[in-house]
C-alpha cells in the first residue's frame, strides 16, 4: 500500500513537471503551418546573436564557477577545521544574497564603481565583466557554500589534514590533493548552481549592459512566438545535460575510489 502511494505521488510530480515541457516542445515544432518541423530551432541556432550571447554566458559561468570555488572551498574548509564557532555567522552571510534583490546589488555596483569613482570599473569592458562575475558569484554563494559544506561534513577533515601534514604536505597540497578529491561530487553540485543561474539571469546583465543570454531570451520572448519556446527547450536540455554529467562523474568517482582496508 505504501508503494502504491509513493508511485502515485511520483507520477503526479512527473506529470506536473513533464506536461508543460511537452506542451512547450510541441508548440516549438509548429512554426511551419500544418506540419511539425525544426524551423524554430534552426532559426535560433543560426542566429549570430544567440551564438554570441550564449557563448558569453557560458564563459561567464565558467569564470564564476572557478572564482566561486576558489573562494568557497578554502573558506568552508578553514571554518570547519579551525573556526567552527564562526560557522553560524558564515552561514548567515552566505544566506544574505537570498534576501537582497539582484537589482539592489547591481545598482550598488553602478553607484560605487561608476566612471566618476576612485575605481571606475564600469568604464571598461573588462571591468564591467568583472563586476558581472562578482555579482553572479554573490548570488550563487548560498548554493555553492552549502553544497561544499555538506560535502565536508561527510569526511573527517581534521584527521585528513593531520595525516597530510605528517607527510610534509602544505596547505595548497592538502586542499588540492586531499580535500578536493574527497568533496569532488559536492563541488560539482555547487558548480551546477551558478551554471544554471548564469544562463538565465537577466537583471545584472541587462543593467550592466552586457551581451548575456538572459537579456537575449527576454528580447526574443517579447518579439517572437515560436523561437522562445525552442529556447526554453534548449535551456532544459542544457540543464539536464549538466545533471547527467554530474551523475556520470559521480559513478566514475565511486567505481575508481579504492576500497577501504
Amino acid at each position: 500500500m505504501n508503494r502504491f502511494w509513493s508511485w502515485l505521488a511520483f507520477s503526479f510530480g512527473a506529470l506536473y513537471f513533464l506536461l508543460p515541457l511537452l506542451g512547450t516542445l510541441e508548440f516549438s515544432l509548429k512554426m511551419r503551418r500544418g506540419v511539425y518541423s525544426l524551423d524554430a530551432y534552426r532559426a535560433v541556432l543560426s542566429d549570430p546573436q544567440f551564438q554570441q550571447t550564449f557563448g558569453f554566458s557560458v564563459i561567464m559561468a565558467l569564470f564564476t564557477i572557478a572564482f566561486g570555488m576558489l573562494l568557497v572551498v578554502p573558506t568552508a574548509y578553514w571554518v570547519r577545521l579551525r573556526l567552527p564557532k564562526l560557522r553560524p555567522f558564515i552561514e548567515f552571510i552566505t544566506l544574505m544574497p537570498l534576501v537582497i534583490p539582484p537589482i539592489v546589488i547591481v545598482f550598488g555596483y553602478i553607484r560605487i564603481y561608476n566612471t566618476s569613482s576612485l575605481l571606475p570599473m564600469t568604464g571598461s569592458t573588462m571591468g564591467t565583466n568583472l563586476l558581472l562575475m562578482f555579482g553572479y558569484t554573490t548570488l550563487s554563494l548560498p548554493y555553492m557554500y552549502r553544497a561544499v559544506d555538506t560535502g565536508l561534513r561527510t569526511i573527517d577533515v581534521a584527521t585528513l589534514t593531520e595525516a597530510a601534514q605528517s607527510l610534509g604536505a602544505g596547505w595548497v597540497t592538502i586542499l588540492a590533493r586531499v580535500i578536493m578529491p574527497n568533496v569532488l561530487i559536492a563541488v560539482l553540485s555547487g558548480a551546477f548552481s551558478p551554471l544554471r543561474f548564469v544562463i538565465g539571469e537577466f537583471v545584472l546583465a541587462a543593467l550592466l549592459n552586457r551581451p548575456a543570454f538572459g537579456p537575449y531570451l527576454q528580447l526574443i520572448g517579447a518579439n517572437k512566438a515560436y523561437e522562445p519556446a525552442a529556447l526554453a527547450v534548449i535551456s532544459f536540455a542544457i540543464t539536464w545535460g549538466c545533471m547527467g554529467l554530474i551523475q556520470l562523474v559521480t559513478r566514475f568517482t565511486k567505481h575508481n575510489r579504492p576500497a577501504a582496508k
